[in-house]
């Protein structure tokens, strides 16, 4: 993806770019060798940190380290397979101060749980659909964003586990009536982790939920069904529910057929049981 990048920006004409990877804490030294052949392409920086600080925290640390005007936050889980990628972000009217791109998925398999989830909800990726929910449909895999609003508006680092920093991003940029334009500029997801350790993000995502639950409050439709059942004092019987299937739910999501509809009673359940 580096690579794929930094061949963009060098054809085109004029343009005043630095690329910078951060290791935030990786324990994989296989993966630090292989990035460490990107720093013989032009105008990159390595930055390796001693300790995992957190999806927030990294963020914020790489828009300070940044010199230039605009930020383009990228996912390690995503690639570049559109040759003017770099171009269509440049094209956009510089009035707005944010601009989200999307995602696009590579093929997968329906034994993968993260898969299945992703191309379920496939079509409202596209630009056309986010519009309708502006601040809600942000994610930071593909984020072009002022330096100025990332540092007066900084992801929320006590966030400092999976989950939710570009939820609480979109609030505050709400808050602020900071306009996003949505695009269709798509990068590619490539890289769906196993089933199992889909399901322990799952978990700490929803353990982020739950602590940021009142700021949280009208950005989650799982959180609106949790309060809803506590209004009317019916969380007991997904409490029950969930003693009963935990364990079988779990079976059947790290399995190779793996279904939407037990993911969904998987996550009211595990969200129920600890709020």
């Amino acid at each position: 993806m580096v690579k794929a990048l930094s061949t963009q920006c060098e054809n085109i004409e004029g343009l005043h770019y630095e690329i910078i990877v951060a290791d935030d804490g990786s324990s994989n030294e296989h993966t630090r060798i292989v990035n460490k052949e990107i720093l013989e392409l032009d105008n990159i920086q390595y930055i390796i940190r001693k300790s995992n600080v957190g999806r927030a925290a990294i963020r914020n640390f790489l828009a300070k380290e940044a010199q230039y005007k605009w930020l383009l936050f990228i996912d390690s889980d995503m690639s570049v397979d559109n040759d003017e990628f770099i171009l269509k972000y440049l094209e956009q009217d510089d009035k707005f101060d944010v601009i989200y791109g999307g995602y696009s998925l590579a093929f997968g398999d329906s034994s993968n749980l993260r898969y299945i989830y992703e191309k379920n909800a496939e079509k409202a990726h596209v630009a056309s659909k986010r519009k309708c929910h502006s601040y809600l449909d942000l994610h930071t895999a593909n984020l072009l964003i002022s330096r100025e609003v990332i540092l007066s508006i900084p992801f929320d680092e006590r966030i400092k586990n999976y989950g939710y920093e570009d939820v609480l991003l979109g609030k505050k940029l709400k808050e602020n009536n900071i306009e996003i334009l949505h695009i269709d500029n798509q990068l590619t997801l490539d890289n769906y982790e196993s089933n199992e350790d889909y399901l322990e993000k799952t978990k700490e995502g929803l353990h982020t939920l739950k602590v940021f639950s009142n700021e949280l409050h009208g950005y989650s439709r799982l959180l609106t069904i949790a309060e809803r059942l506590s209004r009317y004092h019916q969380r007991w019987i997904i409490k029950l529910f969930w003693k009963i299937s935990q364990k079988h739910l779990e079976r059947k999501l790290i399995s190779k057929k793996p279904s939407l509809f037990t993911y969904t009673i998987y996550k009211l359940g595990y969200f129920i049981s600890i709020f």
